[in-house]
């Protein structure tokens, strides 16, 4: 499966890393593809690094602003000429999403998907890798849209929440 992950291209705490690298390598030794914003930064490094060390396949999708930080080891890197056609690609080059830890961009990115999904204009599975709870708000958020009618489908036919890899990768599998 081509996998599209959105996280974050910044540095973080072991907490965050070590779930990261655990879902890359079960999707390297899955003989997946990880597509991601094919930046070498951060988190996004660190899954692009484990994705292939456990024998994956690598696409990146850069975008020109950020041209500086662009993996070098990817199997294909396209780079876009702003955010929205960069988004638009990671959505069209997936099989499925998950969502890690990130930060605006990463938020960004995954309201985009779940209002695409919402309309019909996808289907794609879409996992929120919720680790350590970074995602408890949002997802009270969404179940409170559900609950009170701000959702034409109900919140389980958008996105799945997993509070580990294995569970996150999972959860792909049910919905493939």
């Amino acid at each position: 499966m081509n996998i599209t992950v959105f996280c974050s291209a910044y540095s973080l705490d072991g907490r965050y890393t070590a779930p990261a690298a655990e879902f890359a390598r079960l999707l390297g030794e899955g003989g997946h593809t990880l597509v991601w914003g094919g930046s070498h930064a951060g988190l996004m490094g660190l899954l692009a690094d484990g994705v292939k060390e456990a024998g994956g396949r690598l696409v990146g999708i850069s975008v020109d602003l950020l041209a500086h930080k662009a993996y070098e080891g990817a199997d294909e890197l396209v780079s876009a000429p702003d955010l929205a056609t960069r988004k638009a690609l990671l959505l069209e080059r997936a099989d499925a999403l998950v969502v890690l830890v990130g930060g605006l961009g990463t938020l960004d990115e995954i309201t985009e998907v779940l209002e695409l999904k919402k309309h019909a204009l996808h289907a794609k599975p879409v996992v929120v890798l919720d680790t350590e709870g970074f995602y408890t708000g949002l997802r009270t958020q969404l179940e409170r849209m559900d609950a009170e009618g701000f959702l034409p489908r109900p919140l389980a036919e958008l996105v799945t929440f997993a509070t580990t890899p294995a569970e996150a990768l999972a959860a792909l599998g049910r919905a493939a």
